[in-house]
């Protein structure tokens, strides 16, 4: 008898805390306020690989989409949980949502309901925007692996690597335009791409004058140029570029590594970038 009603009561604290702390799926559950999905298994599990996707760096206030995926476990169907510490992240479908756990605690993005494996992998996007100063921010993630049985502990769960974005601040206000006030050269987003992606980079205003010599290349693994994507004079100011993988010199590269470097000036800088078809 004395059981029974332990189970009752935990039962019933169980459906009260709920009631509290989340509509549909939990929160509080990542790496920044939380020990992760423990009623789908008390510890987590490498069998499951959790990762966010999207550009390490943004200027302040900034919104961008990025992406959470999972692989592994019994790959049926899923479930995430993803908090940052200065930002804001929202919902891009309805395939989440915002929760806040309790007063005091960071905005949290959990799954309105789970989603479904597709080849071995199930994904969520959701888009972060970036605080108004600058800062290094991480985002937090953590998604469970289910079976679709219904009994929780035959699942599986792990965290994700702690994703930093550096959030930069580029205000210099020269004869009343704004001008950002340092180099800024972007990890190409979509990464790893098939077949286009975008490079953004910005140029700052300099004392030895209102414009820079820029030049973009993309080498191959061994060091051989692909394509002058910039060769040209740039004012200061922020701008972007894409790179299409296809209709070069008549065909398609390869799936593989890439590298694109960028000289502005004194400044110089290369970045890696997957190709994957």
């Amino acid at each position: 008898m004395k059981i029974n009603l332990l189970l009752i009561t935990t039962f019933i604290s169980v459906i009260i805390f709920a009631g509290i702390n989340f509509e549909t799926g939990h929160v509080g559950l990542t790496r920044l306020n939380g020990e992760g999905c423990q009623c789908h298994g008390i510890e987590f599990t490498d069998s499951v690989m959790v990762w966010v996707e999207g550009p390490d760096s943004l200027f302040v206030s900034d919104t961008v989409k990025y992406k959470i995926l999972m692989t592994g476990g019994p790959a049926v169907a899923g479930g995430f949980n993803i908090a940052i510490r200065y930002g804001a992240i929202d919902s891009v479908d309805t395939l989440s949502h915002r929760m806040l756990f309790l007063e005091g605690f960071p905005l949290e993005l959990t799954h309105t309901m789970p989603n479904a494996f597709i080849n071995d992998t199930v994904f969520w996007n959701f888009k972060y925007t970036a605080p108004d100063s600058s800062v290094v921010d991480t985002i937090y993630s953590v998604a469970n692996s289910v079976n679709g049985d219904g009994i929780p502990f035959n699942d599986q769960w792990n965290f994700g690597a702690n994703f930093p974005v550096s959030v930069i601040d580029i205000p210099v206000t020269v004869e009343d335009e704004t001008l950002p006030s340092q180099f800024y050269f972007s990890q190409n987003y979509p990464n790893p791409f098939n077949p286009t992606t975008t490079i953004k980079y910005t140029i700052p205003l300099v004392a030895s004058g209102f414009s820079l010599s820029v030049t973009l290349k993309v080498y191959d693994v061994l060091g051989n140029e692909i394509i002058t994507l910039i060769n040209e004079q740039k004012p200061p100011g922020e701008y972007e570029v894409e790179f299409n993988s296809t209709g070069l010199n008549h065909h398609s590269l390869p799936s593989g590594i890439y590298f694109y470097r960028i000289q502005a000036g004194n400044y110089v800088e290369t970045k890696k970038m997957v190709l994957l078809r």
